[in-house]
């Protein structure tokens, strides 16, 4: 379990009594401000609990969706736009409209971890927006793993989706030609 610094003055009570416990091994210092429970926690535990508002997006969501086993180079987060820039290399930032960033939020069990992320309707939505900007490859792998999938997802879900960009009839065009 990871906990913050407030987390921790709050179970233990005083400073002192929080370097008691990392002193006495029951308590682990991750990074500046974040503690762990047990030895190693992962880095992906870590980034949740640092920026609980974001939302794993992009090449991260596809990943965590097993629509590609492409594993990315950073974690892909997305943040309403008005969201302080979140300054770590391990991390590349989009910022979404306010009335858009909150549709299609889910959370996914990823190995131990418990991720907030957009759901695989919202990320077909995403993947015919910014198809141009992706490898070739990379699309049809990830297009081709949508087929698989297009029996269980909801379409009715991804118009909805649609609908919140002005190219709704070109968006859904694809999805029937490409998915469906």
């Amino acid at each position: 379990m990871i906990l913050s610094y407030q987390e921790c003055l709050d179970k233990y009570g005083s400073d002192y009594k929080l370097k008691k416990e990392l002193s006495d091994g029951k308590l682990f210092m991750e990074e500046k401000g974040l503690y762990s429970t047990k030895r190693n926690a992962t880095e992906l535990d870590l980034i949740m609990k640092k920026y609980p508002r974001a939302v794993c997006t992009g090449y991260s969501a596809f990943y965590y969706h097993a629509l590609t086993d492409v594993i990315p180079e950073h974690y892909y987060l997305a943040t309403i736009r008005t969201d302080t820039r979140i300054r770590d290399t391990r991390i590349k930032q989009s910022y979404v409209k306010e009335e858009l960033f909150r549709a299609g939020i889910d959370t996914l069990k990823y190995n131990s971890s418990t991720i907030r992320i957009y759901n695989c309707e919202r990320m077909l939505i995403e993947l015919l927006r910014f198809r141009s900007k992706l490898p070739m490859d990379y699309y049809k792998e990830i297009i081709r793993n949508y087929r698989k999938l297009s029996s269980k997802m909801d379409f009715n879900l991804v118009e909805d989706y649609a609908l919140n960009f002005r190219n709704t009839s070109s968006l859904m065009d694809m999805v029937q030609r490409e998915v469906l």
